[in-house]
């Protein structure tokens, strides 16, 4: 298969689809971290390269429930935040609506104020070996839930030091964005 992921710099899920024999490339604005196929730069100038599965990552900075919390500092709406917002609404559909036979978006849940599409299924990193919490959304075309592969036990608090979101620093964000392995992994093997 061709396979595009879209705003990947990490390579986690490219390599899971290359490790299985198929074609894939990561796009980003940002470089890739480890060598491999990857188009630095704007996902539109590659979105319509004939591909057959696109697994996209989009900013969810502006359109996560957990950030909502932005658009009213001191219960007054913050008319920036929220054409940020909209902005990455348009960019998030424009990658749902791509002419690609098959889709997964990931995001966490969003705020219900940029009235999104409603998310097909809800993972966990818990349910592919890794034991933490995480809730991920993810919006699917032409494509089956994806099965848990490993439950663990999660930790009851997300918040331990060191670990993958609290681990502060200047990569904090990257950090939290990257795929587990497990998700990637299962990914590749009952999409690809």
């Amino acid at each position: 298969m061709k396979v595009l992921i879209a705003c990947e710099y990490s390579g986690t899920v490219r390599d899971a689809f290359i490790a299985r024999g198929h074609d894939a490339m990561s796009c980003d604005l940002l470089p890739t971290d480890v060598p491999g196929p990857h188009y630095q730069g704007d996902i539109y100038d590659i979105l319509d390269n004939d591909w057959d599965l696109m697994i996209a990552h989009p900013p969810c900075t502006y359109l996560s429930n957990a950030g909502a919390v932005h658009l009213y500092p001191k219960k007054v709406l913050n008319q920036a935040r929220l054409e940020q917002g909209l902005e990455a609404k348009k960019f998030f559909m424009g990658l749902l609506t791509a002419k690609i036979p098959q889709i997964c978006i990931e995001n966490p849940v969003p705020s219900t104020v940029f009235g999104l599409p409603k998310y097909h299924q809800v993972i966990q990193p818990y349910e592919f070996g890794h034991a933490f919490q995480k809730k991920t959304c993810l919006w699917l075309k032409n494509l089956p839930p994806l099965m848990a592969t490993m439950y663990v036990q999660k930790q009851e608090s997300t918040k331990v030091p060191g670990n993958w979101f609290n681990a502060g620093g200047k990569d904090r964000q990257k950090n939290r964005a990257k795929t587990f392995q497990g998700i990637a992994d299962a990914m590749a093997a009952q999409w690809g």
